[in-house]
């Protein structure tokens, strides 16, 4: 008996140790029956020839009923939960992920075939949540592809007409600008987020001052801050060292700055707020802007997910995702706090530099 991975403890054979005990047992009858049987040829003084073959004919019974018996335990113990699994597999293999194998024992009886069906239908659950998510993926893109490229060509015909006015055609050749833009946003996004998952990007870790960093990423808003009149708090250190790939990082800081000014009313407020503790380097994004309930918390790192429709325009859905990636890669954590009408708070805790040689030092 030993312990299986989340699954507790697990039979190491099919075949229980009393199938020894049955075995001696089945052999001992059948020896004393064969001795019998020899008594009794010899009382009726059979023919020699009969002495002989009463035995063997006997012992062939014997041999077959202990076959038989052999060949049902391994049929039940091997080859059904086999064949079950081997049609389960064909069936995956064909597309369908509806497929679910039942375990052949409760939990305290529990064997190593019983945790390779589990293992089995939880490999068939994921396979069927990425196949999900992959036609949700290709609806949701050609969904966000069609608005830009419909503007596109709507605006591109309405500048072939002859009489319109300078400023129409400016603001005809605005509109297609912006939505070509998107439309280069959304594909960079898509292709940024499928190097990610696909761990195609090898993240260069290296320690450097996220401080210096966010100052800059703010710095590149400042014409935005200007236009909608937005507040801006900071409590940022002079420095902060933090272990992560900086080129990645600022994808994070730039979602989440971007984010912040999109979803703030005009003339609202914006934080910056930066800790440091002795592993750890936590910053956070807070805004006083519509906020969010928890249904539209839970979704708001799932790709194309746009919890606010009224601001589907500016974005694609893809930011959040791409944060939550990024962070995950660089060993860091994000989490979300808001409530309606009360803004929103992102708070990213990254590792900081010398963290992980201090807590190896600790251990030694």
């Amino acid at each position: 008996m030993k312990k299986g991975k989340n699954y507790g403890p697990v039979k190491e054979s099919r075949f229980p140790s009393s199938l020894f005990v049955i075995f001696f047992v089945i052999l001992l009858l059948m020896s004393g029956i064969h001795t019998g049987l020899i008594v009794l040829v010899n009382r009726l003084e059979c023919h020699a020839v009969v002495q002989c073959i009463i035995p063997m004919i006997y012992w062939g019974m014997v041999a077959a009923a202990l076959t038989l018996f052999t060949r049902r335990k391994i049929r039940s113990a091997y080859e059904e939960p086999m064949h079950k699994l081997a049609e389960a597999t064909s069936r995956v293999a064909n597309g369908d992920f509806s497929v679910y194998v039942p375990a052949f024992h409760t939990q305290d009886k529990r064997d190593y075939l019983d945790v390779m069906i589990m293992d089995f239908n939880k490999m068939v659950e994921e396979l069927g949540s990425i196949e999900t998510l992959k036609t949700d993926f290709v609806s949701n893109v050609s969904h966000e592809m069609k608005t830009p490229i419909a503007i596109v060509k709507n605006y591109a015909e309405l500048l072939k007409a002859e009489h319109i006015t300078e400023e129409q055609r400016k603001e005809y050749a605005e509109s297609i600008e912006g939505a070509a833009m998107r439309l280069s946003n959304l594909i960079s996004n898509i292709l940024k987020l499928n190097k990610l998952e696909n761990q195609r990007i090898i993240p260069e870790v290296e320690a450097y001052d996220v401080c210096r960093q966010l100052c800059d990423c703010i710095l590149q808003f400042e014409e935005t801050w200007d236009e909608k009149e937005i507040e801006l708090e900071t409590e940022i250190d002079d420095v902060a060292m933090v272990e992560a790939d900086e080129s990645l990082l600022e994808l994070v800081w730039n979602n989440l700055l971007s984010n912040a000014v999109k979803f703030t009313e005009h003339g609202g407020t914006v934080s910056v707020k930066q800790t440091s503790e002795e592993s750890f380097v936590k910053i956070s994004v807070s805004d006083t802007g519509s906020g969010m309930d928890t249904d539209v918390m839970n979704h708001i790192f799932d790709k194309f997910y746009q919890g606010d429709t009224s601001h589907s325009k500016e974005g694609n859905g893809l930011g959040l995702a791409l944060v939550k990636r990024v962070l995950e890669l660089m060993d860091g954590d994000i989490q979300v706090f808001s409530k309606p009408g009360k803004g929103s708070t992102f708070l990213v805790t990254l590792p900081a530099a010398g963290a992980s040689e201090n807590k190896d030092g600790g251990k030694q």
